[in-house]
């Protein structure tokens, strides 16, 4: 128009304007709070994994459970009784045995609020924000019972307007799932407030013969409500978080791998991997709940405080029927309760050279029980007790950086830890399990005090600006305890207290952006010195008659090196296209692992092998994006890949007897899922996993003593269909 006036073109004008470039895809930042402080995942230098909550609806993320084959060197699953209790391990490190007393090696939080028992710690993932999986010793930071690492959930943070979403979705073997949330702000935002649930159902993969009930099936409900109070002009900020699951499912269902000698009949094995014949009442549930507040205070510019306090309880009742038959070989009933309280203040430091966090802890938990056990319809006996656990630590990490390119950060954590057993385990005349003991097996009253210094020294290098080196030197420990299955008529010994786990870590890493921000490589290497690895085994014996007997016994295995590799793959190519992966490599081995022989201590190392431990484990996603007419179609195929792994511990009093029969070989699973998004609001999916029907096992029982070797498997195939709706 100026030109056309006669008038002068502006000089950005006259020159002809340049093409316009072709889109690019960037992957997005993700921040995480693995050193409890916000930091962007690619600046941490921690081996962490972090999930968003895209990222855990597109790839079909039920549970915690299905985080494996996501992560690299994780192992985890839903323990051999339940569909809520967890078993977990990372490189290595780990604690299979729910009972009270034993304390898991790898940390589960939510909402930075440690949950102390595996029963109810496999959380549904529902209203999350995402989920951060910390690789290797988290002491410093987080404490006792981080040895081998640390699983967070993050739910989603209180909003300050309406909005909310709902999922519905079916699918085979009578699948029913329903998740909600809702969150609202009211006066300008100062008061806010959430509400989510979830309905998760589905029948059993299996029957239990006897009397045509499912096993394996699903029955559970969870909610959560919270609410937050944000004052207008002040850095001062209240929220109260309430949470209930209920898991009503019935009993896991197993297969039977040899003939039981023990059973009238020598039933033979069944061809299902599912399908049991026990003569147990089918009744197993958990009921789990939790209430936190935390409060955030900024101080100043650069100062924040921020204090967590919280109470988790549950109680658990399961039916563990070994033999899977309706003859009474070995029928144990068993209640689980706990309780814990807890307080953390933190003061957090965001400067320009350096940030940091110091901080207190103490934790006031209780745990107990009860475990009747019938074995042959003759022998009749109860393990009873309570394990009560107070510790207080304190702890600082901080970072300084020193030049634009070094930055070093170190941490350290005292930790001082009483734990009080009071253990009662009698013998019974009949399965009533009342009147007068005819034997008392243990009975005692201790008290184990310990304190561990965890320190970590990590050194930080920014090669250029898309490559940053570290290397980080930290402990991990946790803390011995007492054997509430001990049996001191038979083995005196087995009421001393087994030793604090420690670990030594030395790893190195890369984390690196790429290709103009679309691809992400995150590498590392690991050196871990494992001291007194804590194993729970079934040790078998003979009695003066003749018979033979077993209890569960809680020993330390002496020495174990672990070494192992990382690579974790993010690209995208293009707007079209996204892939994301991992390959990780884990040599474990004992270097002495120390068994009880006739009262004296032998070295079996080189017949023992690492439980839940594959040599070698990787990851693809391959995901595409194509434009439709209306909206978008989003299409994933999914595989992951574990080596040989040994699901379960070997018994030490024939190490290499069944062993193998309870190994998993190598195996591949595939998982795909097409998701249309009509728009931001609305969207259905259809998401399939394990489609090739593949069977793998996870755990298993292997006791000479009763007949008894059984194992678990995974979910066989299954397809969801269903839609979201976001408001």
């Amino acid at each position: 128009m100026l030109a056309a006036l006669g008038a002068p073109l502006p000089a950005a004008a006259q020159t002809a304007p340049a093409a316009a470039e072709p889109q690019v895809a960037t992957l997005e930042v993700v921040k995480v709070t693995a050193r409890k402080r916000e930091e962007s995942l690619q600046d941490v230098p921690v081996a962490v994994t972090a999930l968003t909550a895209e990222q855990l609806e597109r790839l079909a993320i039920r549970d915690l459970g299905d985080l494996q084959g996501q992560v690299p060197n994780l192992t985890i699953y839903a323990a051999r009784g339940s569909n809520t209790t967890i078993t977990t391990f990372i490189r290595g490190v780990g604690q299979a045995d729910p009972l009270w007393g034993v304390d898991p090696g790898v940390g589960i939080y939510f909402d930075d609020v440690y949950i102390a028992r595996p029963q109810g710690a496999l959380l549904d993932v529902y209203d999350v924000q995402r989920v951060e999986v910390l690789r290797g010793p988290q002491g410093t930071l987080y404490g006792k019972n981080t040895v081998g690492g640390a699983v967070k959930y993050v739910s989603k943070p209180l909003p300050t307007q309406t909005e909310g979403q709902v999922t519905l979705a079916m699918g085979n073997y009578g699948q029913v799932t329903a998740k909600g949330a809702v969150g609202t702000a009211v006066a300008d935002g100062q008061l806010r407030l959430r509400v989510a649930g979830a309905s998760l159902n589905r029948d059993g993969y299996g029957r239990n013969l006897t009397d045509g009930s499912p096993v394996s099936d699903q029955d559970t409900t969870s909610g959560r409500f919270s609410a937050g109070w944000f004052p207008t002009g002040s850095t001062f900020s209240a929220q109260l978080s309430v949470d209930r699951t209920q898991d009503a499912s019935h009993m896991r269902g197993f297969q039977r791998l040899a003939v039981n000698r023990f059973d009238p009949a020598q039933t033979p094995p069944g061809d299902s991997r599912y399908d049991i014949a026990a003569g147990m009442p089918n009744a197993n549930s958990t009921n789990s709940k939790g209430e936190s507040l935390t409060l955030n205070w900024g101080v100043g510019e650069a100062w924040s405080l921020k204090y967590i306090g919280a109470h988790r309880a549950s109680d658990t009742s399961t039916a563990i029927d070994f033999d899977g038959l309706p003859n009474k070989i070995a029928d144990v009933r068993a209640e689980y309760h706990d309780s814990s309280n807890s307080h953390e203040l933190q003061a957090i430091f965001e400067g320009q050279a350096s940030s940091g966090v110091i901080g207190v802890y103490a934790f006031d938990g209780r745990a107990g029980g009860t475990v009747s056990n019938n074995f042959f319809n003759r022998s009749f006996g109860t393990t009873n007790g309570t394990v009560y656990t107070k510790g207080k630590a304190a702890f600082g990490d901080w970072s300084w950086r020193l030049t634009p390119q070094f930055s070093v950060s170190t941490g350290l954590r005292y930790t001082q830890e009483d734990k009080h057993a009071v253990v009662l385990n009698q013998a019974f005349a009949n399965a009533t399990f009342s009147g007068a003991p005819i034997a008392t097996l243990a009975n005692f009253d201790k008290t184990l005090s310990v304190s561990n210094t965890s320190p970590r020294l990590s050194l930080e290098y920014k090669l250029s600006k898309e490559v940053q080196l570290y290397t980080t030197a930290s402990r991990g420990f946790k803390s011995g305890g007492y054997n509430i299955r001990a049996n001191t008529a038979v083995f005196p010994r087995s009421d001393q207290p087994f030793l604090d786990e420690k670990l030594d870590s030395l790893e190195f890493g890369a984390k690196t952006v790429l290709d103009q921000g679309r691809l992400e490589l995150n590498a590392a290497l690991f050196h871990n010195n494992y001291k007194n690895v804590q194993l729970s085994v079934f040790t078998s014996y003979k009695l003066p008659s003749g018979a033979s007997g077993f209890f569960g016994d809680m020993l330390n295995a002496g020495k174990a090196t672990v070494n192992g590799a990382e690579l974790e793959v993010l690209w995208m190519p293009s707007t079209a296209w996204r892939l994301s992966g991992h390959i990780a490599g884990t040599d474990a081995k004992y270097d002495e692992y120390i068994d009880r022989k006739g009262g004296q201590d032998v070295n079996i190392a080189s017949v023992m092998k690492f439980t839940n431990t594959p040599k070698f484990q990787a990851g693809l996603n391959v995901e595409h994006i194509s434009p439709m007419p209306v909206g978008t179609l989003r299409t994933r195929l999914g595989l992951s890949y574990r080596s040989k792994v040994y699901p379960t511990m070997l018994p030490p009093d024939n190490p290499g007897q069944h062993n193998e029969a309870l190994a998993q070989d190598s195996y591949a699973l595939v998982n795909a899922g097409l998701i249309w998004e009509k728009d931001r609001r609305l969207s259905f999916f259809l998401q399939g996993s394990n489609l090739t029907n593949r069977a793998y096992k996870t755990d298993g029982y292997d006791i000479a003593a009763l007949g008894v070797l059984d194992a678990f498997y995974g979910p066989p195939r299954s397809f969801t269909v269903g839609g979201t709706y976001k408001f």
